[in-house]
């Protein structure tokens, strides 16, 4: 998965985060490391989706956190990759 939507949800899943906790995040669970011009390109997606919300700015650092519709995607989106990967699984099965 290195999709930068899914990445994002699923590091605020679990709280708030700012931009270089988020990447640090990412970084620890899914081995991918993301740009800046690539974090805060899908910050903005998000925003503007709804998804994500900007939180109160602490030290100069502008917090994030995941909204109920960014929740109700990212649940969705795991049903569907559960789906496929279970199907793969089948596949991949010697006959």
């Amino acid at each position: 998965m290195t999709d930068p939507t899914l990445l994002v949800l699923t590091s605020l899943a679990d709280g708030e985060k700012h931009g270089y906790a988020m990447m640090e995040d990412i970084q620890k669970f899914a081995e991918v490391r993301l740009g800046p011009g690539t974090l805060y390109g899908a910050i903005t997606r998000l925003e503007d989706r709804g998804w994500i919300r900007r939180g109160k700015v602490e030290d100069r650092r502008q917090p994030y956190c995941i909204t109920g519709a960014g929740r109700e995607f990212l649940e969705e989106e795991l049903r569907r990759m559960n789906k496929v990967g279970a199907a793969a699984a089948r596949r991949l099965r010697p006959a």
